[in-house]
This record gives structure tokens, C-alpha cells and sequence, in this order.
């Protein structure tokens, strides 16, 4: 999100206009909590993770009234158009300021990959490397001592993160919100990979899998795998780091064109990636759907393990 902070103030900057942060989203933003962005004071960021601008969850920006001192706030602030960086929930309140008459372009920014418009926001592909990484040193250690290990992904009640790093990192099974597998499916795979000569096997499991991790791990515990069995929860380590490249070229050209389209007046919709080009979506529409998980991907992932 930094990287897209940065090149949003530079753009606005090149253009001619001022930049101004909101800190702590749209709480901050209700709240009047702004401050003047210079070229410098966005200098050195590029590389840190999470946002210097902060953030926080804020339900009560559901409510007209709030939605309107959020208007005052920023007429008094003397700001013309606004770029919303975030996931679902910051899409929905972009197309509630738009609604009410307010220039606004989104960007998408959720490790979830959850939002519609976009096949990757901002974070995604860090997260990935992160859990890629995590399951690599894991793999050590199932290895050394002939164990299963059950790692648990976020992405709350989208499948992506954990589809994807167990198709990248070789898991003998992966479990996902989107198709229901039972313990004895996971049971058969390991015990497959164990007849085969595996010495170890690794399950990835999303945080909104139908099994949970732990539960899978008791039921795994009274059958005869081969295998003893581990849980690891990955949790919010997830969530930080410095991000990769690609996360950072796709968040300045999310800003550039963020910037561009305001200033040629349009104002409405979230900017997001389809294949190599940015296009724009309606908030309205990008605000009501969710991004599907592409499930050709968990048939590859299970026809590799084998």
C-alpha cells in the first residue's frame, strides 16, 4: 500500500495539484485527521510494508450521517477528489462517497484477492511468497522426523492464498472454502504419499475451510496414515514484510492511473489488472460481487501431488 501512497502524491504532484494522507481510513477521514504530502515525506517508503497512513476498521461509515461529516471533512480540507487503497469494505465506502456526489477512484489492496474487478490487488503476491517461504522451512522439518504438517492460510472465505501457495509448493492436499473435503480424502492422499516413499507431506488449509485445521488434525490423528501430524497457523506474519516487486510496480501503476483518471475527471470506479492492462470497474458493481477462486487451479493442485 506504501508503494501506491507514493505514487499517488507524485503523480498529483506532476500534475499539479496537493496532496493530502488520511490517516487511520475512513475513521480519519469522518474524523478530519489529514496532513499535507510532499514528494519527500513519501521518500523511503516504497520498501516498507503495511501503510504509513494506518488503517483501521470502521462499520459506523455505513451510516448517512457519518458519510456526510465525511463530506464536510473533506470540503473543509479543501479536497477535491479521493483515492480509496483497500479491499471490499473500503470499495463499498469509495461508491457510498460517490453516490453522494464525491470524485473517487479505488484500489484494490487485500492479501484475500477477494476483490472483484482485479486478478491480483496489492499484497497478494507478498503474502504468497511469505507462506511459500514458510512451508519451505517447514518441509525441513516434516521431513527430518516423517510428520504431516496441516498449515493454515488467511483469506477468510476466499480460497486463493492457500490454492495457490499449495500448488507452488508441491502440498499433497490443499482444503478451501469453495470445495468441501472431507478427512478421510485427506487421510487417503497422505497415505498414498507415504506408499509412494514420501517422508513427509504438507496439507494447506484456508482460514474459512468447511475442515479447520486443527479439527482436521484430531481426525487425522485416529487413522493410519504413516505420518504423525503438526499444525502451524501462519496468522497476521502473513500480512507484513517488504513487499515484492511485483507488488510494488502493480501499486504505482494502481496510483499513476488512479491519479490520471481523476484529473481527466472520471470518478466512480476501482482501477484494477486484467492479464497485462489496468482497466476500471464501476464501484457500484465492484462494491455488491466478490472475486471468484479460479478452482482449474485445485484440479491442477491435486492432480501434481500425485
Amino acid at each position: 500500500m506504501n508503494a501506491a501512497v507514493r505514487a499517488v502524491v507524485r503523480t498529483a504532484l506532476g500534475l499539479g495539484m496537493r496532496a493530502q494522507g488520511v490517516r487511520r481510513a475512513y475513521e480519519g477521514l469522518a474524523r478530519g485527521d489529514f496532513t499535507d504530502l510532499g514528494a519527500r515525506d513519501v521518500g523511503g517508503i516504497i520498501q516498507r510494508g503495511g501503510t504509513v497512513l494506518q488503517t483501521a476498521r470502521f462499520p459506523e461509515f455505513a451510516k448517512p450521517e457519518v458519510q456526510q461529516e465525511a463530506l464536510r471533512q473533506l470540503k473543509a480540507h479543501g479536497v477535491d477528489a479521493l483515492v480509496a487503497i483497500g479491499g471490499d469494505g473500503t470499495m463499498r465506502g469509495a461508491a457510498a462517497l460517490h453516490r453522494l456526489g464525491f470524485p473517487v477512484v479505488g484500489i484494490p489492496a487485500s492479501i484475500d484477492n477477494d476483490v472483484f474487478g482485479t486478478d491480483m490487488s496489492i499484497g497478494v503476491d507478498t503474502a504468497l511468497n511469505t507462506i511459500v517461504e514458510a512451508i519451505d522451512k517447514l518441509r525441513d522439518t516434516a521431513a527430518s522426523h516423517q510428520r504431516v504438517f496441516i498449515v493454515e492460510t488467511m483469506g477468510r472465505d476466499c480460497g486463493h492464498l492457500a490454492l495457490m501457495s499449495g500448488v507452488i509448493s508441491g502440498a499433497e492436499m490443499t482444503l478451501i472454502p469453495e470445495m468441501e473435503t472431507s478427512a478421510e480424502e485427506v487421510a487417503v492422499a497422505i497415505s498414498q504419499a507415504h506408499a509412494r516413499g514420501k517422508t513427509h507431506a504438507i496439507v494447506v488449509v484456508a482460514e474459512g475451510a468447511r475442515l479447520a485445521a486443527n479439527a482436521l488434525k484430531e481426525k487425522l490423528d485416529g487413522m493410519n496414515t504413516g505420518f504423525e501430524s503438526r499444525v502451524t497457523i501462519l496468522g497476521h506474519v502473513q500480512r507484513g514484510g517488504s513487499p515484492s516487486a511485483w507488488d510494488r510496480l502493480i501499486a504505482a501503476r494502481f496510483g499513476v492511473i488512479a491519479v490520471e483518471r481523476l484529473a481527466r475527471g472520471e470518478s466512480g470506479v476501482m482501477v484494477g489488472l486484467q492479464a497485462r492492462e489496468i482497466i476500471a470497474t464501476e464501484l457500484e458493481v465492484v462494491s455488491k460481487r466478490k472475486r471468484e477462486t479460479d478452482l482449474e487451479f485445485y484440479r491442477m493442485a491435486r492432480m501434481l501431488a500425485k
